[in-house]
């Protein structure tokens, strides 16, 4: 019987950090810094110069980090937002946890990010900040939109969530806007031991305050100076990610192997691969391919073995919870046929070529039949 290949394998890669993720977990729980604490400090430390910023916070989740990011600009009760409907839902819950209406333009067909062409019809007087997605690891075109953001004194802040590392013209992600959220969930690139995320900001102002809003709006224990919010990361998590910081730019490279690996042998078949824009290195979060017969071919994977997803399946401007917006299909046509095309294929830095072979191998069989 033919080898099974996962979707995603998260045991491949504790196994070799296993001795190292330990200690540091041990040493957290030795110094009983559960919340917070100097394993968070440090991490913090250590990815904001990661990400060439001057300020990273550690948040309980990504969707923590970008409701703040938010709040920093004062976007409240009857602002906008522009984003995008293509992606997961937490980048919408931000604009709706401060009471802004999330304003959804198209996406590129080419990198399912969103579109720069569309923007500037979609802002208004309530407008208040752009909030573009780095979708599946691959980063927005920067300078297009921030140029759309300055000329209409716009805030812009990066959904980041999906690209720890990813580069545009030669520049990691994350810095460009006024704030950017980083999410830290355990199939990230960057996988903490369970919900994690960061603010990422140069500006030290914004920093302060989010420091004080993540922490129940206090600075002084006991004292709030404005109502806040739990939502500091653990000291295990900075503990966790601590360690695997010091790996992801080798598991990006691996990323990238495979990523490479499947435009080569599948680029003989009727299905459209994902590109990367000259100006961008991904970091290949995800692999997602498109056909019009998508859900035979899922279950065709399924059937023999191979692990894949959908991301994502209904576009967030026809989502029940946003019903009331009164879009209808149509509304955003390019992202609805990414959302009934698309399909995820297996990539994660533990790979191998003969798991990539057997992937291809099935795909090739559908097409055959």
């Amino acid at each position: 019987m033919s080898e099974k290949v996962p979707y995603l394998d998260l045991p491949a890669q504790l196994r070799p950090l296993r001795k190292e993720i330990d200690a540091a977990i041990a040493r957290n729980i030795d110094a009983c810094s559960f919340c917070l604490g100097p394993d968070v400090a440090q991490f913090e430390k250590d990815f904001a110069t990661y990400c060439g910023a001057e300020h990273a916070l550690g948040f309980n989740s990504g969707t923590s980090a970008l409701h703040v990011a938010l709040m920093l600009l004062n976007v409240g009760h009857g602002d906008e937002v522009i984003t995008t409907p293509h992606t997961f839902v937490a980048t919408s819950w931000a604009i709706s946890y401060v009471g802004a209406k999330p304003v959804y333009v198209d996406i590129d067909d080419a990198t399912f990010n969103l579109d720069p062409k569309f923007i500037e019809k979609a802002i208004t007087p309530r407008t208040k900040a752009i909030m573009p997605v780095h979708l599946y690891g691959h980063p927005f075109d920067v300078d297009a939109i921030l140029a759309i953001a300055k000329k209409h004194n716009l805030p812009l802040v990066e959904d980041a969530c999906q690209a720890h590392g990813a580069k545009y013209k030669g520049k990691t992600v994350g810095a460009f806007g006024d704030a950017a959220g980083f999410s830290f969930y355990p199939g990230k690139n960057l996988g903490a031991a369970g919900e994690g995320g960061a603010l990422v900001t140069n500006n030290a102002a914004h920093a302060k305050r989010a420091r004080s809003l993540r922490e129940h709006g206090s600075t002084v224990r006991y004292y709030h100076d404005e109502i806040g919010f739990n939502y500091r990361m653990e000291g295990i998590q900075g503990a966790v990610l601590g360690v695997k910081l010091k790996h992801l730019n080798t598991w990006t490279r691996e990323r990238q192997r495979v990523a490479h690996r499947y435009a080569e042998l599948l680029a003989d078949t009727p299905l459209q691969l994902p590109t990367q824009a000259a100006w961008a290195e991904s970091v290949w979060h995800l692999y997602v391919v498109r056909h019009p017969k998508r859900d035979a071919l899922k279950k065709h994977l399924e059937d023999n073995g191979v692990g894949c997803a959908l991301h994502y399946p209904l576009p967030l401007h026809l989502q029940k919870c946003y019903a009331f917006l009164g879009h209808k299909e149509g509304s955003f046509p390019i992202s609805e046929k990414a959302a009934r095309e698309c399909l995820s294929l297996p990539i994660y830095p533990e790979l191998t070529d003969k798991q990539i072979q057997r992937v291809v191998e099935v795909v090739k069989d559908f097409f055959k039949k």
